[in-house]
């Protein structure tokens, strides 16, 4: 799923559609010996709309836009198809329609038995359904080819109580320490997954979306065993191979002018290929390209395969992964930070036998700590 076929299924996440519903609840809280405690399967349509907001509101979130770094596509390995195993599990969940007493048991059991979580967590999963609208080639909805994406979203949510703080006790009328002992369950989840996936607009049953609050550590365990697939690198992992990459290809070459040009070369890539449906990569052949064109000596260029190799494998990296959204420039007790509109205008020069760094000001009129200065 790429960006836009996420930020679909997100907006189309709601009663006011038309063209969603969801129509069962499954919820279960495992403890923090990962035993399931309880388990219950609920219909939307006779929930009362409080309650069925707050699921809705939580579950939407795991629909993160964040696609590639915070919600990450993953395909199934063979074995996963086995008896039993990730993906056996969540097709028979989803053909189940959560009407099935064993299969969300399953699916349930599946997850505690193989999550690695500290403490006590809360599944909320929901089924659900989507009409896909078809357009035909004068892009008008063509009539009678509609077609439905069913699909599964499930929420991991921490469970804590929580004691901090005080309350006005208004029988005694005193200000006391609030003591809590109830289990609350977050309205944000840490992780989740979507299965099947939606993409080309259409039903993908051989890969699942995982979601995690914090792209930098995601929760591996979900991803290798309780989803059955291999875990790739975070999004900050794969920045920092990137960057190791360049230090070790291009060496002292490195250079304000050279950071900046690939990194605009890679915003290219992903700009282009922001509407397709596979994800936009950095391999060996693309870096060659990218390097040789930012004016990298062929010497240079010719390392990058067996560095690329030793850093990441054969395992291409994202290119939405590696993009800066500004330019940083940091020395001992000095930081600056560059806007992409503004990072012509920065330069490195010697100056009077001084290294420095230029910056061309077209407006005489600056502000330091909040106050305009005017340079003269």
């Amino acid at each position: 799923m790429n960006k836009k076929e996420t930020a679909e299924i997100k907006k189309n996440f709601s009663d006011k559609s038309g063209f969603f519903i969801m129509e069962k609840i499954l919820t279960a809280f495992v403890d923090a010996e990962k035993n399931l405690r309880c388990h219950n399967i609920n219909s939307c349509l006779t929930m009362p709309v409080e309650e069925h907001e707050v699921y809705s509101e939580t579950l939407k979130k795991v629909l993160n836009t964040n696609v590639g770094k915070s919600f990450v596509e993953y395909e199934f390995p063979n074995e996963a198809y086995e008896e039993g195993m990730a993906q056996d599990v969540l097709y028979k969940l989803l053909k189940s329609e959560l009407k099935d007493e064993e299969a969300a048991e399953n699916f349930l059991n599946h997850i505690a038995n193989n999550i690695a979580c500290e403490g006590p967590f809360a599944v909320i999963t929901a089924y659900c359904t989507y009409t896909i609208r078809k357009k035909d080639k004068m892009d008008e909805f063509s009539e009678g080819e509609d077609e439905l994406y069913r699909y599964i979203l499930t929420a991991i949510c921490p469970v804590n109580t929580s004691s901090d703080g005080f309350v006005f006790d208004s029988f005694n009328n005193e200000i006391t320490k609030k003591l809590n002992t109830e289990l609350i369950i977050s309205k944000s989840p840490c992780d989740g997954f979507l299965y099947p996936v939606f993409s080309n607009r259409s039903t993908d049953i051989n890969h699942v979306m995982y979601y995690t609050k914090s792209a930098s550590k995601p929760n591996i365990s979900i991803v290798e065993n309780v989803l059955g697939c291999s875990f790739v690198m975070s999004a900050e992992n794969e920045k920092a191979s990137f960057q190791n990459i360049l230090k070790n290809v291009v060496g002292d070459d490195l250079d304000y002018t050279l950071i900046k040009t690939v990194n605009e070369k890679i915003q290219e890539v992903v700009e282009e290929n922001k509407n397709e449906t596979d994800t936009p990569v950095i391999d060996t052949l693309r870096l060659r390209d990218i390097l040789s064109d930012a004016g990298v000596p062929e010497e240079r260029v010719q390392m990058i395969e067996p560095v690329f190799e030793k850093t990441c494998g054969s395992a291409p990296l994202k290119a939405s992964n590696l993009v800066e959204t500004k330019t940083v420039l940091t020395s001992p007790g000095i930081t600056v930070n560059i806007k992409p509109s503004a990072a012509d205008k920065i330069r490195t020069s010697v100056v009077e036998g001084r290294r420095c760094l230029l910056i061309d000001i077209d407006d005489p009129t600056i502000e330091i700590n909040g106050l305009p200065v005017t340079l003269n």
